[in-house]
């Protein structure tokens, strides 16, 4: 095949789902699927599903910087199951960029990367790394909530019935009612 010219990989994005806090705080699993450092890391989500991005809603309740050299954002986000912890510094310029200028108390919706890590006496920390993150009106949150509501029942629905699934049944132990009752709890909060 003299002459021909190499086609460039298509660069596809992964989807950014959909979780609430409750269940990223209970997120314990981190893996890369691929063996190059390249390659994708995910979390494994209790309810089965990999997750290398995230998407939520929430009100901003806590915004500070910190460092001075090189500064970041650190920040958390409220919905009605709990806080996501979120942070943003000089290698994602643009999302530091964004949270500087939203201020506590604001609705905000944003597309991250969880982190799973372990202090060193032994508590596991989740935060998300902020690809993007912007003003929102109620109405949004609102209809994110009921879109994860919908998104999490799913997941519990087809629970064990899928690869992922079924690494997340032997990796944890969870009360599915419970997670229904937390789901449930949630769209009660806001009207639903």
């Amino acid at each position: 095949m003299t002459g021909s010219t190499p086609q460039p990989r298509s660069f596809v994005r992964e989807p950014a789902r959909r979780a609430f806090a409750f269940e990223l705080r209970e997120t314990r699993l981190q893996f890369r699927d691929g063996d190059t450092e390249m390659s994708p890391t995910y979390v494994m989500l209790p309810t089965g599903q990999r997750c290398n991005r995230l998407f939520f809603c929430g009100e901003l309740t806590q915004k500070d910087k910190r460092g001075d050299n090189g500064p970041f954002y650190t920040g958390r986000v409220r919905e009605p199951t709990g806080q996501f912890f979120v942070n943003a510094g000089s290698y994602q310029p643009e999302a530091m960029q964004q949270l500087a200028k939203i201020e506590p108390g604001s609705f905000v919706a944003v597309v991250g990367k969880p982190n799973v890590r372990e202090t060193p006496d032994g508590a596991v920390f989740v935060s998300i790394r902020i690809e993007s993150i912007v003003e929102v009106d109620t109405e949004t949150y609102r209809m994110w909530v009921d879109d994860t509501a919908e998104k999490t029942l799913e997941r519990l629905e087809t629970f064990g019935t899928t690869e992922d699934s079924r690494k997340a049944q032997e990796f944890y132990s969870m009360d599915l009612a419970s997670v229904k009752d937390r789901v449930h709890a949630a769209l009660s909060e806001i009207g639903f």
